[in-house]
């Protein structure tokens, strides 16, 4: 307890705990006029540059959330997790689930003024299953048999097998400008820092490590967005991005959880913006590089699990913002398994697991031994990320009661992708991923998907999970799928490649001036093009 008083100390001095009055953001917000306008801008704090905004060559969040606003999917995500359209009107399904045919929305542009149409979706699909093209996607696509334009605004694809996921496989990635990229290396693209694409947003400025600032799309075939711009400012640290949000330099950031419990809890805060709270569809784990040989017994993996107390993570690092983490898959959706086994904390157990694998405190310093070497590695982390950080020093802390030295390491967050990650330099690493609505995992688990910018990046392999893999996405059966998922859940849970930290909340801020902010299953940025600002509390009348 002494220690878990110290961290919350730490914790508080690490986010910047003490309250403050903001001198220069907005004092008050007034009810105004509530009817929608166009105009003002969104500022938006994140701690993570983007590396590169064509979809399909990029793995990280910071790529994704940016991109996002650029590009369109045929379809998506509807708030009820039903599939609606995006820039297809509507699709057919053969009986057998074989054949789909989409029927394009006619009249939507490029940002630069071109048409879309059929070719561009049949260049995107050849694009990201060639084998010259570096993406962690492509598996997906690589199911389609054959694709086809039949006419300008129908595009076809026809399966060998059944696939589950084929339908929600077409909200993203795929769609290229045919009439800019054809005949070129995408890779070496001005359009990986300077893209044109379909969406809400385009891109008008990007000052590296800085900024990027979104301008509407005015010719948006959904309707031009309200708000005018959109900006992301590159904050890495946390607390800065704090005090930009309480002095008005922001108007939206993700809270950390001492952020949304103490430090907002304040009448300016509460006049001034607006909180949100929903379980995110994203887990935190600790993987393990199953190529380094003191990982490669699964006793050992297994102890350091029993040796990590989650409970305690999601208490003092979430403060109760989540839930102790199983499996990938987030608690009461159809695939998530509730009874595999739990690692509930016991470091006797963890201390004789790690005794039957031959480790032995041989020389009494408290570090457990074998053949002559101190059972010490590093935990690698990405820069920026206060929860990641906190969670590895608790990490720390506890596995050294069981006779394991952990060091931390933080890295920016790029180079963390780029030089550690892809290229698998690291003994174990602390880091999240965010899952899709479909339970298909293929490209995370199956042992094919190994390959530098894969994302299976720990190496994990199993021939069980493979073929339970294959058999989950071969049918639309979902007691057979749920099954199948299941099965994959236990064996992860045995295997332990990830010890399954904790499901977090998303506790996003809003500065109120914003309206049109719903709350739903899949979030709040659902409807970001019908976000406003009334025209009496618009602010930026002007960007730079």
């Amino acid at each position: 307890m002494v220690f878990l008083s110290a961290l919350f100390l730490l914790i508080l001095m690490i986010t910047g705990c003490r309250q403050q009055n903001a001198g220069t953001a907005d004092s008050d917000v007034k009810n105004g006029d509530e009817n929608p306008a166009y105009g003002d801008a969104i500022v938006e704090g994140t701690i993570g540059e983007p590396s590169n905004l064509i979809p399909m060559l990029a793995s990280d969040s910071a790529s994704h959330a940016v991109s996002g606003l650029i590009f369109n999917g045929l379809v998506k995500y509807d708030t009820d997790l039903s599939i609606t359209g995006d820039l297809a009107e509507s699709w057919d399904i053969s009986r057998d689930g074989l054949i789909i045919t989409f029927h394009l929305r006619k009249g939507v542009k490029w940002t630069d003024g071109a048409d879309f149409t059929a070719d561009d979706v049949l260049f995107g699909y050849r694009t990201i299953i060639d084998e010259k093209t570096p993406s962690a996607y492509k598996e997906d696509f690589l199911q389609v048999k054959k694709a086809e334009v039949l006419d300008r605004f129908t595009f076809r694809v026809t399966y060998d097998k059944p696939f589950a996921p084929a339908l929600t496989s077409w909200g993203s990635l795929v769609i290229l400008p045919r009439h800019l990229l054809g005949g070129k290396d995408i890779t070496k693209s001005d359009m990986t820092r300077d893209p044109i694409g379909l969406g809400p947003y385009k891109l008008s400025k990007w000052v590296s490590g800085q900024e990027l600032l979104l301008e509407s799309n005015k010719d948006y075939f959904a309707g031009r967005p309200y708000l005018d711009h959109y900006i992301y400012k590159v904050i890495p640290d946390p607390a800065t991005m704090f005090l930009e949000l309480k002095t008005g330099g922001i108007d939206m950031m993700g809270l950390t959880p001492i952020q949304y419990t103490k430090q907002t809890d304040t009448a300016f805060f509460r006049k001034n913006y607006r909180k949100y709270r929903f379980p995110a569809f994203q887990y935190t784990h600790l993987a393990f590089n199953q190529k380094h040989p003191w990982f490669s017994d699964k006793r050992v993996r297994q102890a350091i699990a029993f040796g990590i107390d989650k409970k305690e993570i999601v208490d003092v690092v979430l403060f109760g913002l989540g839930s102790p983490a199983t499996g990938p898959y987030v608690p009461n959706t159809w695939p998530y398994n509730p009874d595999v086994k739990k690692y509930e904390y016991n470091p006797e157990l963890a201390r004789q697991l790690l005794r039957e694998s031959g480790w032995q405190d041989i020389d009494g310093d408290g570090i457990v031994d074998k053949d002559g070497k101190p059972f010490h590695f590093t935990i690698l982390t990405n820069a920026g990320n206060a929860l990641r950080k906190n969670t590895a020093t608790i990490i720390q802390w506890r596995l050294e009661k069981i006779g394991i030295k952990v060091d931390i390491r933080t890295v920016e967050w790029s180079t963390f992708i780029n030089q550690f990650i892809d290229k698998k330099r690291f003994e174990a690493v602390l880091l999240g991923w965010s899952i899709g609505l479909d339970a298909d995992q293929y490209d995370i688990w199956h042992s094919s998907k190994t390959k530098e910018k894969e994302l299976n990046f720990i190496s994990f392999s199993n021939s069980e999970v493979d073929e339970l893999l294959e058999k989950g996405r071969r049918t639309f059966d979902l007691e057979k799928r749920k099954k199948a998922y299941f099965r994959i859940q236990e064996i992860l849970a045995d295997e332990v490649p990830y010890i399954f930290l904790y499901v977090p909340d998303a506790t996003p801020i809003v500065h109120a001036r914003i309206r049109g902010i719903t709350p739903t299953p899949i979030g709040i940025s659902y409807n970001l093009p019908k976000w406003y600002v009334p025209k009496s509390l618009q602010r930026h009348t002007m960007v730079p």
